[in-house]
């Protein structure tokens, strides 16, 4: 992949990494991985103001031309150019509102985590390259913490996303106290740079303390989850997904699908002979590997994933393991966003990439149990080889990494907390959903799996709608939750979790179906027009190679020719 290109766009992407340094480091460009950002008052207006001038600077290379003329131009370049307009239009929005880094503390504590994640779990670099790197980052964490703090006074600040940031808090504090030694022994660092990093750590860590500490004296807001209200969200319907569509209109198609899959799912249920859902969870969970057959149960999955589908898409040469999470960071893990399967940094090198499991090794009998269960056959199947780790978003990332669109090479790169641009979101989850439908139509999935599967259909689009009516006001908090539970089925810790990550991140829920349904109505449209010469195969190929742009984008694309 190549940097070149237009000037602007250029200065687009350098204000991406210099301002999110992190997101920097797990998209694969290393030059500001030394560095933390600045989310002080005075770092927000700098940063909006660079934002503003990247923008201009867009704008007058792009003229008078619409959106809709950019796209009928087919011109790659020029489409980079309105997407990289339309990331800047959220961002900016973002710095200027107070639902995102100026209200939410858990942003700061999980860009303090991942910071120092990023740089302990690649090995893009020698360590002792990395833990200099880690060195000045951790030295960094107290002044912008402190920054992030004089930001946040200004807000009231919803309890559950306080309890989040206090655990994540707490998470850093052991990746700090206890993680960074095992991974220092491990990569078998200097004395002297150990020591440095450990007392740099021990720094960090403070900071941290402190930062948990002054958050119980903030003001605090008499409801449980800030929304961001409907202009913000439709803006980033219109400019993070380009879909042109109104809430209403969306949320009414939601609405009416959403109690389809539902009678479906209690159809397929009463056909598998089971009289509810829980019911085939049980019998799934019963269905797990051998302790000793654990890890090995992953790949025997992925290639039999591999093999079956091997007619549905150009798989590229892109080796993945299947590997427990590595100690200096399994204590933390739990509390964060850590995600079994981050994407490959774009710009990094792999031979073989590690998608990260559950550990299973130590633990006794019980807890071997609870993990066999919990990662049964079918959550193998589904989620960490179909979704994630094959046919999905494993394959989908190697074609967006060699695509023509400098956009759609780096915008659903796995950052901090959520990928490096909405613009990204539909392509990378839709395509990962529309796999499991995929592998479902030729066959792959088991009776109880496909009931599995159907249920993830429900979840999804029960995410949907409580993104636009949780935002909208149309649905409190508590009725979210109570959604997720009564009405998909998730534990109530689950439906919780659900619905404060439904209210920290407005327009990502609904991307999943948004994407999901954007395939699977251009393939039907495509093949309308190709006719006999329609080719399965031949279509996805050309779905992903046009990177991970807005489907709504890739659709026009492919419709027109492209």
């Amino acid at each position: 992949m190549s940097d070149d290109g237009p000037a602007p766009l250029d200065k687009f992407f350098e204000t991406l990494y210099t301002h999110r340094p992190v997101d920097a480091t797990f998209i694969g460009r290393h030059e500001h991985d030394h560095r933390l950002p600045d989310w002080s008052t005075g770092g927000h207006e700098a940063t909006a103001a660079a934002w503003a001038e990247a923008r201009n600077e867009l704008r007058a290379r792009q003229g008078q031309a619409s959106d809709t003329q950019v796209l009928a131009s087919g011109d790659i370049g020029r489409i980079d150019t309105a997407l990289a307009i339309s990331h800047c239009d959220l961002a900016i929005a973002e710095l200027e509102g107070t639902h995102f880094t100026r209200g939410n503390p858990s942003l700061a504590t999980g860009e303090v985590a991942f910071a120092i994640i990023g740089l302990i779990t690649r090995d893009f670099l020698p360590a002792a390259q990395r833990g200099s790197w880690l060195l000045q980052r951790m030295r960094r964490v107290p002044s912008f913490l402190a920054g992030a703090l004089t930001t946040l006074r200004g807000t009231a600040m919803p309890s559950t996303w306080r309890a989040r940031a206090l655990r994540e808090a707490d998470a850093v504090s052991a990746l700090l106290d206890e993680g960074l030694l095992h991974w220092c022994r491990a990569m078998a660092l200097t004395d002297e740079l150990t020591r440095a990093l450990i007392d740099a750590g021990q720094l960090a860590s403070g900071a941290v303390h402190g930062f948990a500490t002054a958050l119980d004296q903030l003001p605090a807001s008499e409801h449980e989850v800030a929304v961001c209200g409907e202009e913000m969200l439709a803006l980033c319907l219109k400019r993070g997904h380009w879909i042109d569509r109104s809430l209403n209109d969306l949320l009414t198609e939601i609405r009416i699908r959403l109690d389809l899959e539902q009678g479906k799912l209690k159809q397929m249920v009463q056909e598998t002979g089971a009289t509810s859902f829980a019911e085939v969870q049980a019998r799934l969970a019963e269905r797990h590997p051998a302790a000793g057959d654990f890890y090995a149960a992953f790949g025997r999955t992925w290639e039999e994933c591999r093999a079956a589908s091997d007619h549905l898409v150009t798989w590229p040469d892109f080796p993945i393991r299947y590997v427990p999470i590595p100690r200096w960071t399994r204590m933390a893990a739990p509390s964060l966003y850590y995600l079994f399967y981050r994407s490959p940094a774009p710009f990094d090198e792999y031979e073989t990439y590690d998608y990260v499991v559950t550990p299973i090794e130590g633990a006794d009998p019980e807890r071997q149990q609870q993990v066999l269960r919990a990662t049964n056959d079918s959550v193998i199947k589904l989620n960490h080889v179909v979704h994630h780790g094959a046919l999905g978003h494993h394959v989908q990332n190697w074609y967006a990494y060699r695509g023509a669109s400098r956009i759609g090479q780096v915008a659903a790169a796995d950052c901090a907390c959520r990928i490096a641009m909405l613009q990204g979101g539909t392509m990378a989850e839709g395509w990962a959903c529309y796999a499991t439908d995929l592998m479902d139509e030729v066959g792959f999935l088991t009776p109880d799996e496909r009931v599995a599967e159907q249920q993830t259909r429900v979840r999804m689009l029960a995410r949907a709608m409580v993104d636009i009516e949780l935002h909208t006001h149309r649905r409190s908090f508590a009725d979210s939750v109570r959604l997720y539970a009564e009405g998909v089925g998730m534990t109530p810790e689950a439906a919780r979790g659900e619905a404060v990550k439904n209210s920290m991140f407005p327009g990502t829920a609904m991307m999943y179906w948004l994407g999901t349904q954007g395939i699977h109505d251009l393939r039907r449209a495509v093949s309308a027009r190709e006719g006999a010469s329609f080719s399965l195969k031949g279509f996805h190929d050309r779905l992903l190679s046009h990177g991970a742009i807005p489907v709504a984008v890739t659709s026009r694309l492919m419709q027109r020719g492209a």
